[in-house]
């Protein structure tokens, strides 16, 4: 077997609601972040269990941190009320981004991990089935459910050769997404092996890892070697190693070849990940922001060969170089070890550990200038500007850039290459995290509510025939940022669901919530081309448009876990039999689909709908496992969850 079967068959549970095609999976350990987490916190709530049945669970604030008002503090202390009830970990505001600090702290080879974020598969660098899904399905796994998604392919990608000077983890990823797109790994593990893997340090392969989300992977996987027993050893927990190989004779359903020797700097331009080219092709383009840190490059040796870079050196006055550290622990190394002292003299801008400008929290761009940054994601205005035009790299592109004040191959720079230092004796940092309370002394906590908080609404069932209008049409490739933006103006209303949904498509047209709001039937459906909901996995961009009235979605393909949240809020997901039958139908068409509740019943996977006032006839599909049909009948998850109890 190869590694991804290995961590699936060790997992494997016997679950009658699960189909012939699907995986039912015990989840030993979950993730949340406040932005998806409050939301999964009051759904647990909702199921009056007493405490989670996971080997571990934990609870981060990384995303919400700028307190303009008392929304984001008082659901801060919501969440840890909730983890000192409930019996999960809590990792208070500052101390750093969930992604580097689960791997610092908790994640171990062989087991699995579930979380509210779509780049939880960044803890595969070291041998964990991680995957990212809805807040309900986390939710459901802190209360002992197994995971269940469809039997996905394994795509191996050997690995050989050693990355030159001025080549980094971020340029293989980028690479991927160069030869691929941003739905190349739809339904696919990816697990990379071979002799290239060995100069890969864990977080390298966190790199890697966290990235291979914009191939719409469900996740990515490495093997637990050398590199992997290194970082635990280096976190004070070697300990918790186990090795974790493909067999010899280890057989993949696709495979791919990559020579790092032969990789060069690599850069996203606007407004895609999978915009790829070699950063020679836009070299000398005027620059506003250089930006180091996020989840996509957290690790100690990508903030130090920043400061080696910048040393003796002095950052240009209208350039804002941003450094955002991704956990305390690395920010007090920095520190020990010099770097931090020579970033600060550069004249780089020191912000707090956390997600921060990634998540359109602060550092946005000014308006029509470029931002070179080292996050995994540049989809339109994610970055708090509207009309922004940000760029996706490595740590070495982005210094180079930020000391030349335009975009630079970092290869051009008049210097040696400093290489990416580890930490001397790296110093471990987990006093700040709050760990659960016993039982007995959990059943005493009274959870604190701020006024932003509110009740989660109540939708009803899935009804014989849907009938409205189409609200919205879109292309492809549309994102859950453009469906539900992110940013300080958003996101502090995410434990409030009447608030958040007067945002739903205001990316792509800012009138949407009032039309959905003045229709006097009030249901309607939304169109779109290829990939429809790629990138985060807020639940909050299915849960806000079903709030305002929306009850299908009509694309050519939906992504992975947008898909499962439509149904897990009641939305039915379908897509086109025919791609070309999407020029047939245009705004406004009233769309109805017929008999779609003895069709969900049946288990028909072709559906019917005519469209617009010639009637068109057109033919849609809908798979769907048992598990999916009963939620969607129930009308979303919670629904079916109460019918069970």
């Amino acid at each position: 077997m190869n590694v991804s079967e290995k961590l699936i068959s060790g997992h494997i549970q016997q679950d009658s609601h699960a189909g012939k095609d699907e995986l039912a999976l015990a989840i030993d350990q979950t993730l949340t972040q406040d932005a998806t987490g409050t939301l999964v916190m009051l759904e647990f709530e909702s199921m009056e269990l007493p405490r989670v049945r996971t080997e571990l669970s934990a609870q981060y604030v990384d995303h919400n941190l700028i307190q303009e008002d008392y929304r984001n503090p008082d659901d801060h202390r919501f969440l840890l009320d909730a983890c000192r009830k409930f019996g999960l970990w809590y990792s208070p505001p500052g101390n750093g981004v969930s992604h580097p600090l689960h791997m610092e702290r908790f994640g171990k080879p062989g087991k699995t991990l579930l979380g509210s974020d779509s780049h939880t598969p960044a803890a595969g660098a070291m041998g964990m089935l991680a995957m990212g899904a809805g807040g309900l399905e986390v939710a459901f796994a802190m209360a002992g459910e197994p995971y269940r998604l469809q039997k996905p392919e394994i795509w191996g990608i050997e690995l050989e050769g050693s990355l030159p000077d001025w080549v980094s983890a971020k340029d293989v990823v980028l690479e991927l997404l160069r030869r691929h797109g941003v739905d190349g790994g739809n339904g696919r593990i990816l697990e990379y092996h071979g002799p290239g893997l060995a100069g890969l340090t864990a977080m390298d392969r966190h790199v890697i890892a966290n990235m291979g989300t914009e191939l719409g992977a469900v996740t990515t996987v490495f093997p637990s070697d050398r590199q992997t027993r290194q970082f635990l050893a280096e976190q004070g927990r070697e300990a918790d190693w186990m090795e974790l190989s493909a067999d010899e004779d280890a057989r993949y359903d696709h495979e791919e070849h990559l020579d790092l020797s032969r990789l060069e700097p690599l850069i996203a331009c606007p407004s895609s990940p999978g915009n790829v080219v070699p950063v020679s092709k836009v070299e000398g383009q005027d620059l506003y922001q250089a930006y180091v840190g996020s989840s996509a490059n957290p690790g100690f040796s990508d903030f130090a060969i920043a400061a080696l870079m910048v040393e003796g050196r002095r950052i240009p006055a209208d350039i804002s170089f941003d450094v955002n550290p991704t956990s305390r622990q690395i920010l007090e190394n920095l520190a020990a070890e010099g770097y931090l002292g020579r970033l600060i003299r550069a004249g780089a801008r020191i912000h707090q550990a956390g997600c921060n400008g990634c998540i359109g929290m602060g550092q946005a761009p000014a308006s029509g200038q470029n931002s070179l940054r080292t996050t995994p994601r540049n989809f339109p205005g994610r970055s708090g500007t509207r009309e922004d035009s940000v760029f996706l790299c490595s740590p070495e592109t982005a210094t180079a850039s930020a000391l030349n004040g335009r975009i630079t191959d970092p290869r051009r720079m008049k210097m040696d290459y400093p290489g990416r230092p580890r930490p001397k004796l790296n110093q471990v940092n987990d006093e700040m995290l709050v760990p659960p309370l016993e039982e007995s002394e959990a059943g005493k906590i009274r959870i604190r509510r701020g006024p932003n908080i509110k009740p989660l609404p109540e939708f009803d069932q899935l009804p014989d025939r849907i009938r409205g209008p189409v609200l919205l049409k879109m292309g492809d490739d549309i994102s859950t940022d453009e469906i539900l933006p992110a940013g300080a103006r958003v996101l502090p209303y995410r434990s409030n669901i009447e608030a958040i949904s007067r945002f739903a498509f205001d990316q792509v047209d800012e009138e949407f919530h009032d039309r959905a709001a003045g229709l006097e039937g009030g249901d309607f459906i939304v169109v779109a081309g290829r990939n429809y909901g790629q990138g985060s996995s807020r639940e909050h961009a299915a849960l806000a448009p079903r709030y305002l009235g929306l009850r299908a979605v009509l694309a050519v393909t939906i992504a992975r876990i947008h898909r499962q949240n439509l149904i897990n809020f009641g939305i039915v997901p379908l897509t086109l039999e025919n791609a070309e039958d999407l020029d047939r139908i245009s705004q406004g068409d009233v769309v109805e689909i017929h008999d779609i509740r003895s069709v969900v019943e049946d288990g028909r996977e072709s559906v019917g709908l005519t469209a617009g006032e010639q009637g068109h006839e057109l033919q849609a599909r809908l798979v769907l496992s048992d598990q999916e049909r009963r939620i969607l009948l129930h009308g979303g998850m919670v629904n079916w969850g109460k019918s069970r109890s």
